[in-house]
């Protein structure tokens, strides 16, 4: 499956930003679906993921209740709604997907998108 990444933009803080992940394929339905972000000079760490189902959703600590996964199969597109966004939110985000297990750690996915900036300013 191949994954698109856009959405991305430069906001102030509190502002808010949809990112969509377009997936390639008739069987994006099958996969569990993660986004990650690198900011500049760090390691890339996990944001959110979802079931292949949508039933089951993860969040990273430092964006629970800010930011919200969503999924819809029939249009192949994963959603990660991110509200309420803070400096430290400014990192390329990536999505990406896995029809294993592990898709809370990005050693366990599969397939990656190119990632999308997103930039929030004080």
């Amino acid at each position: 499956v191949q994954l698109q990444a856009s959405g991305g933009g430069s906001v102030q803080t509190g502002g808010s930003l949809r990112l969509s992940c377009a997936a390639s394929g008739r069987t994006f339905g099958s996969y569990n679906m993660a986004w990650f972000r690198q900011a500049p000079g760090k390691e890339r760490e996990f944001v959110s993921a979802i079931h292949w189902s949508g039933g089951r959703t993860y969040y990273a600590d430092s964006v629970k209740g800010r930011f919200t996964i969503a999924r819809d199969n029939a249009k192949n597109t994963g959603y990660l709604q991110m509200n309420n966004l803070k400096p430290e939110d400014t990192a390329v985000y990536y999505c990406a997907a896995t029809k294993g297990h592990y898709y809370t750690l990005d050693s366990g996915m599969d397939y990656w998108g190119k990632g999308t900036l997103v930039t929030v300013s004080s």
